[in-house]
């Protein structure tokens, strides 16, 4: 028994009448008489009561038709969905992110971009230490990675800028730097205790501008977790800008720091290679974004 069997059978169920189903089915009524005998003999089961004048549903028949129509919607349902699959409307994205993709708006921004476009698509965001995230994209553990810059990245992958910020000294409430008027110099910072964030570009910038080796005493993670420290006078932490959208921080005071800005930038990782429909959707999505949130410069491309 095929598919078509249950199509044949139900426009002579619908139409009572072999001529008219024939024509309605695009074949010869003799081969239509043909396939439905086919498949009353698969079913052991006569499905049609005829005569020269009518035809008319068996009790079987009846039954059997609730049972056809529903095995052909559901056959289209099957097709729809496969279809919509390739094209990238249903499916899920495994997402990893460091805190300053939430911190700048940026990751929420983009997220929310996308779920008006591909609404049926789930995506799972989760916060991840950063030096894990290439070589989870990498082997296929996330789809996406939003990491900050700069981060050795497998040759498999891809970076693509999605905010830009600058580096800020945060210092804690009742250091002599709190209350300077002016932005504070990199050498005044020498002989500070340091608490650093998962990237220390910034930290190791601030050192070098000002001639010094940074005494890293703590370096405890995400960017919540270092201005903690930093307001229990652990030390003294140099830090992006989109702390700033960190509710509070209380005993912390964020301080300038002259010169130059040093500046950093949080990107997405992807594979060159992708091949999920849904996450090349998200990432061709990201590529064409032009605005970005406040305080971001400039979207780059990518970087090969």
């Amino acid at each position: 028994m095929e598919l078509r069997h249950l199509r044949y059978f139900v426009a002579v169920a619908e139409e009572l009448h072999f001529a008219r189903a024939a024509e309605k089915l695009g074949i010869a009524p003799p081969t239509l008489t043909v396939q439905i005998h086919e498949l009353e003999r698969g079913l052991q089961a006569r499905l049609f009561d005829r005569d020269r004048r009518a035809v008319s549903l068996t009790y079987a028949g009846e039954v059997f038709l609730i049972e056809a129509r529903e095995t052909l919607a559901r056959f289209e349902r099957a097709l729809l969905t496969g279809r919509r699959a390739g094209r990238g409307e249903l499916g899920g994205i495994e997402m990893g992110y460091v805190g300053a993709a939430v911190f700048s708006g940026v990751l929420q921004k983009l997220v929310s971009g996308f779920r008006r476009v591909w609404p049926d698509v789930a995506i799972h965001a989760r916060e991840l230490p950063m030096a894990t995230l290439p070589a989870r994209v990498d082997d296929g553990t996330l789809d996406i990675g939003f990491v900050r810059m700069p981060v050795a990245i497998p040759r498999t992958l891809r970076a693509h800028v999605v905010a830009r910020d600058r580096y800020f000294l945060a210092v804690p409430m009742g250091h002599p730097l709190a209350n300077d008027d002016k932005p504070i110099r990199p050498r005044a910072l020498s002989g500070e205790s340091f608490v650093v964030p998962e990237q220390v570009h910034g930290t190791q910038q601030v050192g070098q501008r000002g001639g010094f080796m940074p005494d890293i005493v703590m370096a405890p993670g995400s960017l919540v977790s270092v201005l903690t420290q930093v307001s229990l006078g652990a030390g003294i932490a140099i830090v992006p800008d989109v702390v700033r959208g960190i509710v509070g921080l209380p005993a912390v005071v964020l301080k300038t720091l002259a010169g130059p800005p040093i500046e950093s930038d949080v990107s997405m990782l992807y594979r060159a290679d992708e091949r999920s429909p849904a996450a090349l959707n998200f990432i061709q999505q990201v590529l064409a974004t032009e605005a970005l949130p406040a305080g971001s410069r400039r979207l780059h491309g990518s970087r090969r």
